[in-house]
């Protein structure tokens, strides 16, 4: 039976808004978008950002930047880091809109006015008392933590009973912020009614952007230009996603019209079809696609991706399949007994997560075997609309140190984001082998030399 949730899990933070998309923007910060649309609901449009944290028993959030983009709900972003800034190519109805984000460093007893030039002065606050807002989200005192990651959790001692000298030293300790500008602009989709972007991805090597919507183009553009370096009409239908390879020679594409079709980067012609006899002949459709390196071989990856059968509302039976990258055979596939909506490898290629569509359940399977290791019914109370593992070699910094073998963070419509954790599978130490390998042996002699053998 697969491990079931730990009580810490579930709730990391609540916002006033429908979630459509996660990324991490850094190795410790995640990044949520969604909206109500541009309708005049009363309901935001926007982006949070959120620092994640475990405090020794449980993952924890602090909320750290919230931005919002007026009447244009964010439906899909991509995000990458060079280092010194992060790029947000943000899918807004049509077209493609670049953000930058910019990190800066805030000292604690420092008001925002101050550190920005143009924000509204923050009233200062005891620096070293813990409390929640009104989202439920944690705040904690934070000291200058390791290189990259801008900040470190004090000890739960200290921070109830610090002292005022403890608090005027706390004062001037760093924190970090981000800043985020709206830069350009391009147009992505071109139906002719109704044209929206449906799924934007960056290159792991950061030269390329992809786009697809509902004119069923696959364009490519440079990056962070954003000139279109190629536009193939791959589709009949809208593309529902795609994704880039680890070498990023190629890209996959998936759509409406059933088909999944990886093309060849250098002369964006078509590489391979995804192809898989359905059961029963029944017809199948893709939801989703991502690749995964695979462990200790960074030069060789897999291609997951989950599919629902198509028109059998209520005997909705997904899978979650394997795919080898060369061919486009399917290599392997599970089962599983609802539909699927979203999907994640983590950044080392051990673990893929999906969520289902109708119950907010979310599982995490082992990748090579499809294995399931840790399943979590109901963790929302709508459809999971993204998933996003915490990672572990992120170069933007160190990754968060916890307890837990592989950690998913989820989001739903139900405005709620959501931390799963997988705990450490306990091992026995060696010298406790050792020994029972000696009193086994022991055991066998006396029983031996007992019955005169």
């Amino acid at each position: 039976m697969a491990p079931t949730r730990r009580p810490s899990d579930g709730l990391l933070a609540r916002v006033n808004f429908p979630l459509y998309a996660i990324e991490m923007l850094t190795s410790r910060h995640v990044l949520v978008a969604g909206g109500g649309g541009s309708a005049k609901t009363g309901v935001a449009n926007g982006f949070e950002i959120y620092e994640i944290y475990h405090n020794g028993t449980h993952f924890c959030a602090e909320e750290v930047v919230r931005h919002e983009t007026g009447a244009n709900v964010v439906m899909n972003f991509a995000v990458r880091n060079d280092g010194r800034r992060s790029y947000l190519c943000a899918g807004q109805e049509s077209h493609c809109q670049l953000y930058f984000v910019n990190p800066r460093i805030v000292y604690e007893g420092q008001d925002e006015a101050t550190a920005t030039g143009t924000e509204e002065k923050r009233q200062k606050g005891n620096a070293v008392a813990e409390h929640v807002n009104e989202n439920g989200v944690r705040r904690r005192p934070t000291v200058a933590g390791p290189q990259g990651s801008g900040v470190q959790d004090l000890p739960n001692g200290h921070a109830m009973g610090a002292s005022k000298k403890d608090a005027d030293k706390n004062a001037n300790l760093k924190r970090i912020r981000f800043d985020i500008k709206a830069c350009d602009s391009v147009q992505t989709d071109f139906l002719t009614s109704e044209p929206l972007q449906r799924v934007v991805r960056i290159s792991p090597n950061g030269r390329l952007m992809a786009t697809g919507g509902t004119d069923g183009h696959l364009r490519v553009w440079s990056f962070p230009q954003m000139i279109q370096c190629s536009d193939v009409a791959s589709h009949s239908k809208e593309i529902d996603d795609l994704d880039f390879s680890p070498d990023s020679k190629y890209v996959v594409t998936i759509s409406k019209d059933g088909k999944g079709l990886v093309w060849d980067l250098a002369s964006m012609k078509q590489h391979s079809q995804l192809k898989w006899a359905t059961p029963e002949g029944s017809k199948y459709l893709y939801k989703r696609c991502r690749y995964g390196t695979i462990e200790a071989q960074r030069d060789k990856y897999r291609l997951f991706t989950i599919t629902n059968p198509f028109g059998k509302v209520g005997k909705q039976r997904g899978f979650l399949q394997q795919w080898d990258c060369i061919s486009g055979q399917l290599r392997n596939a599970v089962q599983i007994d609802e539909s699927l909506a979203s999907l994640a490898v983590r950044d080392d290629g051990r673990f893929v997560a999906v969520g289902s569509m109708f119950t907010g359940t979310v599982s995490i399977y082992i990748a090579f075997s499809l294995q399931r290791v840790l399943h979590i019914p109901s963790a929302h109370s709508m459809f999971v609309t993204g998933l996003q593992f915490l990672p572990i070699t992120n170069e933007e910094g160190p990754p968060i140190s916890s307890d837990t073998e592989a950690a998913v963070l989820s989001i739903s419509v139900d405005n709620k984001v959501c931390i799963h954790s997988l705990q450490q599978r306990r091992t026995i130490p060696a010298w406790v082998a050792i020994l029972l390998i000696i009193v086994v042996l022991f055991g066998a002699f006396v029983f031996c030399s007992y019955v005169g053998i």
